[in-house]
């Protein structure tokens, strides 16, 4: 059923983003994780500009997020999705990056424009060995032209430290948990206050 949710939960996130538009919040982008399967499926990268165009939405506030294993699995499939999709105007992220046993080779072929640092290496910002796998995924997103997001920032400390090596995005627990739309809006509604 991975498809036909996938498929859902892409037309669910371009409608989100054109009611996000109607509420005047007209930058905010919203991310789908995308599996193999999805990719495997006759029709996958037409039935996502499909969603995009009949929404009537900027391609570029829809991101696609694949992990590291999507791409080992079958990497001609999904760098040719990916072109095209990102030919549309369509952002790619590459999720969880650093824990699977990727191919800098392929990351070099991924038509990219945002890497995320796994949260593994965010909660062991602390410690020596986090910090630079950490500081080393950000400075290898720097040298490649990709924004960078650290995932699962939940204190003040781990932001200071990542933030200090010039990463460019953080998500976590400490900005906001995961929220139905009525709640995001009220959440935007009060952090524009």
């Amino acid at each position: 059923l991975i498809v036909e949710i996938g498929y859902w939960v892409m037309e669910q996130a371009c409608l989100q983003i054109k009611q996000l538009q109607k509420q005047g919040y007209t930058g905010l982008r919203i991310a789908v994780n995308v599996s193999m399967p999805q990719f495997r499926s006759h029709g996958f990268v037409q039935s996502v500009i499909d969603c995009v165009t009949a929404q009537q939405i900027d391609p570029q506030l829809l991101e696609l997020e694949i992990t590291e294993s999507v791409v080992m699995d079958e990497p001609k499939i999904v760098i040719d999705a990916l072109q095209k999709l990102k030919n549309f105007g369509i952002k790619v992220a590459i999720d969880d990056f650093g824990i699977g046993f990727s191919s800098l080779n392929y990351l070099q072929q991924l038509p990219l424009d945002r890497i995320k640092v796994d949260r593994a290496f965010i909660r062991d910002i602390d410690k020596p060995a986090g910090e630079v796998i950490a500081e080393t995924i950000i400075n290898l997103g720097k040298r490649l032209n990709l924004a960078t997001i650290a995932e699962g920032v939940e204190t003040q400390a781990q932001e200071q430290v990542i933030v200090a090596m010039g990463c460019d995005e953080v998500q976590g627990f400490m900005y906001a948990r995961p929220m139905p739309p009525a709640e995001l809006l009220t959440f935007l509604q009060q952090q524009k206050s």
